[in-house]
């Protein structure tokens, strides 16, 4: 590689992407992955297929983000309604409270590992809607293992950044697999996963049984009791994903569907229903009063998320009872236009991530997201097949009776959405933006920029974010205008260094329907915070 060429993150100037309109597409944060999935569409599959394929790419692709002991969500258009899967993993069975008593939940390690969903998702999704046979959606990613590819630049810092921590470094397998000598690869540099492309071959001739009821899982217990694990073959066993109704929220016109509880949706949901008792829009798009504004709709709405949200059968409150009309119009006089606050959760009346969106000429749109959550996840990787295990139970607290407190066969709070935008029934874009917390704050400030300012999805994603943290602290980036970050200054928000990273402010995907007669097709978006883009044809 030429050393006078700098491939990361600091060339220095924005970079202008323009819309991709095609009638099948694809889009993620790998571009390797993206044709992928269109490589799938092009052999007659359908959307749903195409995000399958490159799901499964994804974990060879980004496995700083995500892989094949990752969890999973998704909503899908099927041509007719929508479609919500929770493929999120429970707790062990022997993760009681006691089982971690004196300490913190883990955030490396066993004691992070719930059961991994992605791959059910797959076998669901495939089951249900897809049109190919399911092991010529493994293909495009066995060929990416077997022969390798070239790390991308944004993919090369975060693993960098990972392979320099001791947490992951110490985990059984992580070095073997992901530091094969001795360092993270290089920007250009050939990366073979041949481990991981072994599974993906076990899961394609098995039809995904192998993972859950199999070969895969046979090892996976095997390495959790040698190791110090509790995961065991009756919890893989037992293991199935969720079809779920998604929540609906509805704003300017159109209707946010978000998955429910036990993901973090429901905060985008709440944050636009609060946002609506104010006139955004009497307001410039980038003004210090429109985002200040929004900003606090998103703290009042993650106050409530983080004190209510957690399993379904654990929360006290009900989705319903959270997205009430008259309590969003009670919160959202808490807003003060010129004061920036720190809120506490109310009280309602009683009753590391990747994500890809596909749609096709047929009218099927999908909206799907896989994670290991904090990057490499809990750092431990099975010997031999390359499964890196995400560390979704970090997310569980060991607070006595809190709806989110940890408990065998529970699922832990979730961070990652995907979203769905509709009009009058009809659908209009299968859409999300990964990165924590990140998520809901990204769904709210693009589709405030889209539906309520008229901007197209790609300015929309270009567009400057801020990114609230806890209390009065938000980050923001450096193109946001200077005199909207003093004007948020001015309201009393307390503003973090100011730094161009593109992991702080989330990375998005959009497919938009076109709904003109004389143009077949859609639009779509992809983030300059990724390596990636949206590809059709």
């Amino acid at each position: 590689m030429n050393p006078s060429i700098r491939f990361d993150w600091s060339g220095g100037y924005a970079s202008r992407r323009s819309p991709l309109f095609a009638r099948n597409i694809v889009s993620t944060s790998h571009p390797l992955a993206a044709q992928a999935g269109l490589r799938v569409m092009q052999a007659g599959g359908n959307a749903v297929d195409a995000a399958i394929a490159t799901a499964a790419s994804m974990t060879l692709l980004e496995p700083c983000s995500n892989g094949l002991g990752s969890d999973a969500f998704c909503i899908l258009w099927d041509g007719q309604r929508l479609h919500g899967l929770n493929a999120s993993g429970p707790a062990p069975a022997a993760w009681d409270p006691s089982f971690f008593q004196g300490q913190v939940m883990p955030r490396r390690g066993w004691g992070s590992v719930t059961v991994p969903g992605a791959v059910g998702g797959w076998m669901a999704l495939s089951e249900r809607f897809g049109k190919l046979p399911f092991a010529e959606l493994m293909q495009p990613a066995i060929d990416i293992g077997e022969r390798g590819y070239a790390v991308p630049p944004i993919v090369q810092g975060k693993w960098a950044l990972a392979a320099a921590l001791p947490e992951l470094r110490s985990q059984p397998g992580f070095a073997q697999a992901f530091l094969p000598r001795g360092r993270a690869p290089e920007v250009g540099e050939l990366f073979r996963f041949q481990a991981a492309a072994r599974s993906l071959k076990l899961i394609a001739q098995t039809r995904g049984e192998a993972f859950y009821r199999g070969e895969i899982a046979q090892a996976l217990a095997r390495f959790a009791r040698e190791t110090g694990g509790a995961l065991t073959e009756a919890d893989l066993a037992a293991y199935q994903p969720e079809w779920v109704t998604p929540l609906a929220q509805d704003f300017a016109g159109h209707t946010l569907h978000e998955i429910p509880p036990n993901g973090q949706g429901i905060a985008a949901q709440m944050a636009l229903g609060l946002l609506a008792h104010w006139d955004v829009t009497a307001h410039a798009v980038d003004s210090a009063e429109a985002q200040h504004l929004m900003i606090e709709a998103m703290k009042l709405a993650f106050a409530d998320v983080y004190r209510y949200v957690a399993e379904p059968a654990a929360m006290a409150l009900s989705p319903a009872q959270l997205l009430d009309p008259g309590y969003l119009a009670e919160r959202a006089r808490l807003i003060d236009p010129q004061r920036a606050q720190a809120f506490g959760a109310g009280n309602p009346v009683k009753g590391g991530t990747i994500y890809l969106t596909a749609a096709d000429e047929s009218g099927m749109m999908v909206s799907f997201i896989q994670s290991n959550y904090m990057g490499f996840g809990s750092g431990l990787v099975l010997p031999g097949y390359g499964i890196s295990l995400q560390n979704r139970g970090h997310c569980f607290t060991l607070e006595p009776g809190h709806p989110n407190q940890v408990a065998p066969g529970k699922r832990p709070f979730h961070t990652i959405i995907p979203a769905f935008l509709t009009r009058d029934g009809a659908p209009v874009m299968s859409f999300g933006v990964m990165g924590g917390n990140m998520q809901p704050q990204g769904h709210m400030q693009t589709l405030v920029r889209m539906l309520c300012y008229g901007q197209n999805p790609q300015a929309a994603c270009d567009a400057p974010r801020w990114r609230f943290n806890e209390g009065l602290s938000i980050n923001v980036e450096p193109h946001m205008p200077a005199a909207t970050i003093e004007g948020l200054r001015a309201r009393g928000h307390v503003i973090g260094d100011i730094h161009d990273s593109y992991q702080d402010f989330g990375a998005g995907q959009f497919i938009w329907r076109l709904d003109d007669p004389a143009v077949d097709g859609y639009v779509a978006a992809s983030d300059p915070r990724r390596d990636g883009a949206a590809v059709g044809w």
